[in-house]
């Protein structure tokens, strides 16, 4: 069965730190471009971090530049998203997802895809 199945998430005092996970099944998750997602209540959908061999880098949203950092694992076929000095703003459902060969980086994001894969989802609640 081909899915991302995502963990980590939870809640957590300003400032503290998560990491989320997901893992990949039924398919290499090294051969596609990789991306977190977030949606807050009553907000868009936004690209928090996305990773292309097309361009060989991986964007940030300004909002979360220098805070979090996407990483891959090729052994494990997971994706990780570190997050450190968490905010009340960083509040949101976060998504994993894998697709979108060929594109690059910062249009992945931007443009939400387009991606083959998502995961279910994971809540992240910071409170102050």
């Amino acid at each position: 069965e081909v899915q991302l199945v995502e963990s980590g998430g939870g809640l957590v005092q300003v400032g503290g730190s998560l990491t989320l996970s997901c893992a990949a099944s039924g398919f290499t998750l090294d051969d596609y471009a990789i991306a977190w997602f977030r949606q807050a209540p009553g907000k868009e959908r936004e690209g928090v971090s996305c990773s292309s061999s097309r361009d060989g880098v991986t964007y940030y949203a300004d909002s979360v530049e220098g805070r979090f950092t996407l990483s891959n694992d090729n052994a494990e076929n997971t994706m990780y998203l570190q997050m450190n000095s968490l905010k009340p703003e960083d509040t949101a459902v976060y998504y994993c997802a894998a697709g979108a060969t060929g594109y690059y980086s910062d249009s992945i994001c931007r443009m939400s895809g387009p991606l083959d894969y998502w995961g279910q989802g994971t809540q992240v609640t910071v409170s102050s």
